[in-house]
């Protein structure tokens, strides 16, 4: 790893070369997102300022990184930051000068960046309470970290067809999507892992195919390898609309698919020992028990009892995903001195504090308050067209008048669900598998062009019951409030839950939604 650290810190020479020439318009927005995507690093809409993306494998901030991203705020002035649905963390409205430096510096704490973005194996992604969460199967984070170290070495060698998501599912709560990723290892309850790859959101989603069953946990380096060379035997390298690997399965079939990938895994295993030895890493913390939590007071569902007795993992949902900048260096101050406490982020943007002991729950949650109050304000959004440069919609400006608009009603909790927004159909706020999901674009109403979002029903990511939500029609984006205030009046009359209430009868959805689609 030393080796491969030393070249990527050598590349940066040509990122710093290539993002002067950008800044001066001597390259192109094309051309400049090709090459720098491969840095974790992309030109915001206008071309004025940068983003970087922190590979965080597992999700996982430990203090010495969150100490790296509290310096990078404070010294360059960084005013946004956003948690990923890929558990990363990105900063945005950088300067040339920022990006550059910020990039080199990660370096230092453990943090690559390599790879973040561009046709590269990205952030390995785990269930965020791995390790800690009562009634898992097993930890499967230090699987995940030993992956994420493999693929890293893949970057400079292996020219791949597009991007490749790999991850870790602890428990059928299936957070990391791991039946339906590029390449997804599933937790069983008897300590393997079930494998599923070729699956994957946006355009054209498609599950995940089953490739193996009950496999040792020992041998997952096998599978990574077997699905990158599938991969590049298969993958489409002509047209990038259909480069993700999801499409093999059409070029292919899922028969075919499933054949040349248990082919090339048998290839492989024939190959070099990619066998794991892995040392489980067990929190030693021990906390004063359960009695404690009686301490807390009245905290609804933000705070976890770990299944490490007497200790806890509290939630953080900033709105968007979006905290304030400054936050990063309360929960720094809050957290250094405490013993194995680290952060965790998760796929929906919530970020865990977790092996709090009783006392520092309470810290935990006192700094904390100023995120999401309900269910609906947990809703995941991705970063948005302000920002992006394919971006369609303001996912995040829609997300903030949304939650403004419906705490004017104080509707009870779980009255309006969680939703997911992606500002396009590439799928980055997951809108497919919420239980309400948007994707931004645009409807022609009267000869006018207005900025719409397509609605989609019923996705569950939950596993044994994965399914992508069906598209139920267009609203315009000024309808919105007037939806959600109506279907949480509904709802609310009945005191129920939303999903108690479209569980008893799905078509009073789409008879209160009709009235505003065009």
């Amino acid at each position: 790893m030393d080796e491969i650290i030393k070249e990527f810190r050598e590349d940066l020479a040509q990122f710093r070369e290539m993002t002067d020439k950008f800044y001066a318009k001597e390259v192109s927005v094309k051309e400049y997102k090709g090459f720098s995507g491969g840095f974790g690093s992309y030109a915001q809409r206008g071309g004025k300022a940068s983003m970087l993306r922190l590979r965080l494998p597992g999700g996982r901030i430990n203090k010495e990184k969150l100490k790296f991203i509290v310096d990078a705020i404070q010294e360059y002035g960084i005013e946004k930051v956003h948690f990923t649905t890929c558990q990363t963390v990105q900063l945005h409205n950088l300067s040339a000068k920022a990006a550059c430096e910020i990039m080199e510096k990660a370096f230092e704490v453990g943090i690559i960046t390599r790879g973040g973005g561009g046709d590269f194996p990205r952030n390995v992604m785990v269930s965020p309470l791995s390790g800690v969460e009562k009634g898992e199967y097993f930890d499967v984070m230090p699987y995940a970290l030993e992956v994420s170290d493999y693929l890293l070495g893949l970057i400079k060698t292996v020219k791949l067809p597009r991007k490749l998501k790999v991850c870790f599912s602890n428990s059928p709560a299936n957070e990391p999507h791991a039946t339906f990723r590029d390449l997804g290892f599933v937790a069983k309850p008897e300590g393997t892992f079930d494998v599923y790859s070729a699956g994957g959101l946006g355009n054209n989603p498609r599950m995940g195919v089953k490739v193996a069953e009950q496999i040792s946990p020992s041998e997952v380096l096998y599978y990574v390898k077997a699905m990158v060379e599938t991969f590049v035997a298969h993958g489409n390298y002509e047209s990038r609309a259909k480069a993700r690997t999801r499409y093999m399965q059409e070029s292919l079939g899922v028969d075919g698919y499933k054949k040349a990938y248990l082919e090339k895994l048998e290839k492989v295993k024939a190959g070099e020992d990619l066998t794991l030895h892995v040392c489980p890493c067990p929190v030693t913390k021990t906390g004063r028990g359960d009695e404690a939590a009686r301490e807390f007071g009245k905290i609804g569902d933000r705070v976890i009892p770990q299944k490490q007795e007497g200790l806890y993992a509290v939630a953080y949902h900033p709105i968007g995903g979006v905290p304030q900048a400054s936050k990063f260096a309360e929960i720094y101050e809050a957290v250094k001195d405490m013993e194995e406490v680290e952060l965790r982020l998760a796929p929906d943007e919530t970020i865990y504090f977790i092996n709090l002991n009783a006392d520092e729950v309470k810290k935990a949650l006192s700094i904390t308050d100023d995120g999401a109050e309900n269910l609906f304000e947990t809703s995941v959004a991705c970063i948005g067209a302000a920002i992006c440069q394919v971006g369609l919609r303001d996912s995040q400006g829609v997300l903030r008048q949304l939650i403004e608009e419906m705490r004017r009603y104080h509707f009870a909790d779980g009255v309006l669900p969680r939703i997911h927004i992606s500002g396009c159909t590439s799928s980055c706020g997951t809108h497919q598998i919420g239980t309400l999901g948007f994707h931004g674009g645009v409807k022609r109403v009267n000869n006018v062009v207005e900025p719409a979002f397509t609605v989609h029903v019923g996705g569950s990511d939950r596993e044994g019951e994965e399914r992508f939500g069906q598209q139920l029609g267009v609203m315009l984006e000024k309808d919105l409030p007037a939806f959600f205030a109506e279907l949480g009046q509904k709802v609310q009359e009945e005191n129920t839950t939303y999903d108690a209430w479209y569980a008893k009868e799905p078509e009073r959805l789409k008879q209160i939604a009709e009235k505003y689609f065009v």
